[in-house]
């Protein structure tokens, strides 16, 4: 798994002079003058209609599907815009849910004020992994994160902690009401509030990778000797990138925790973060929209599995790695571009 080169498996990936377009499905935003298209739309209302034809668990599985695409949207950026392999994405999804579990249990901090500290946070925890790992590339890279991952957990339950993370035990949140009286349940707003938040960081992400700073992130992916020669800081944007990409994990942590209403080490084992991972993967390397396919893959396909075998989520990830990285490396936004632009030619 973690011989996986993202440059050569993203072929649908964009260059650096064309991230825009590659970055998303025909029709998708992508760029600051762009129309949006009743592709877009009419996602969207769907999107918006969820909480009201759905019940119970299904709105809140349809939060956390939320959840697990911002933090897909965050590795996207590293691994496949900046062309660095992580395992180590669950550690900053750890570090954004407990930041946003102790802020509201230890100091009453409403719900929606935890997610900028979680992603200042994680922004931080991101740049200063960063630096150090700038020596690394590709397998070592991959292992140092994997370090992380693994670590984790077992730093949450030290016992010098446990004033702040609970430690074992954990920390229990109370879920949100609706605001100014709404007539929404507590479970319709949490996922109107989530994806909200959703839209506003795929905006983000979108002005981020159309900008001069973005662009230098994709080249240095695709060739970071000519990328330095042009006067690109390889250092600086390579940390950065990896700051960036852990702010968006910790927010979709954040609002996992506000969903779970619960946090505790066993909580984010180093599963997630292969799982998120293989979520970039099946979604699609170096595109945005790739990170909704990869969300439903990680929400729905491995409790499907489980049923089966406690064993069949690994031996699934294992043949669907294999499968999108040798056939089908486009993800399945390569194959939905594909389709579209198949089905608009006719």
């Amino acid at each position: 798994m973690t011989s996986f080169d993202p440059a050569t498996a993203a072929t649908a990936a964009p260059a650096a002079p064309a991230a825009a377009s590659a970055a998303a499905p025909a029709g998708s935003p992508a760029g600051a003058g762009a129309r949006v298209s009743p592709w877009w739309l009419a996602l969207l209302a769907a999107a918006l209609a969820v909480p009201f034809v759905a019940q119970g668990y299904v709105v809140f599985q349809a939060t956390m599907v939320l959840s697990y695409a911002v933090a897909l949207l965050g590795l996207n950026i590293l691994t496949g815009y900046n062309g660095q392999i992580s395992l180590g994405h669950g550690a900053f999804y750890a570090i954004g849910a407990y930041t946003c579990a102790i802020l509201m249990d230890r100091f009453g901090v409403p719900y929606w004020a935890t997610l900028p500290a979680a992603a200042l946070a994680c922004l931080v925890a991101g740049y200063l992994f960063g630096l150090p790992a700038l020596k690394l590339e590709g397998l070592y890279l991959a292992l140092a994160t994997f370090a992380l991952s693994v670590a984790m957990p077992q730093l949450l339950k030290y016992k010098y902690l446990e004033p702040w993370t609970g430690g074992v035990q954990g920390i229990v949140l109370n879920k949100p009401d609706a605001p100014f009286g709404l007539p929404l349940t507590q479970d319709q707003w949490l996922y109107l509030f989530a994806l909200a938040v959703v839209l506003l960081m795929f905006v983000l992400a979108r002005n981020l990778l159309d900008s001069g700073a973005g662009r230098a992130i994709v080249a240095i992916r695709e060739h970071p000797l000519a990328a330095e020669g042009m006067g690109i800081d390889n250092r600086h944007y390579k940390a950065s990138a990896f700051a960036l990409s852990a702010m968006f994990t910790g927010v979709g942590g954040a609002l996992s925790a506000i969903a779970v209403q619960f946090v505790a080490p066993d909580s984010f084992p180093m599963f997630l973060s292969i799982s998120l991972l293989v979520g970039v993967v099946v979604g699609g390397v170096g595109t945005l929209a790739g990170a909704w396919y990869g969300a439903l893959f990680i929400m729905f396909v491995p409790s499907a599995a489980e049923k089966v075998s406690k064993a069949a989520p690994w031996a699934i990830y294992g043949a669907v790695l294999i499968l999108f990285v040798f056939v089908l490396p486009g993800g399945v936004a390569g194959l939905v571009r594909q389709a579209r632009a198949r089905f608009g030619a006719r």
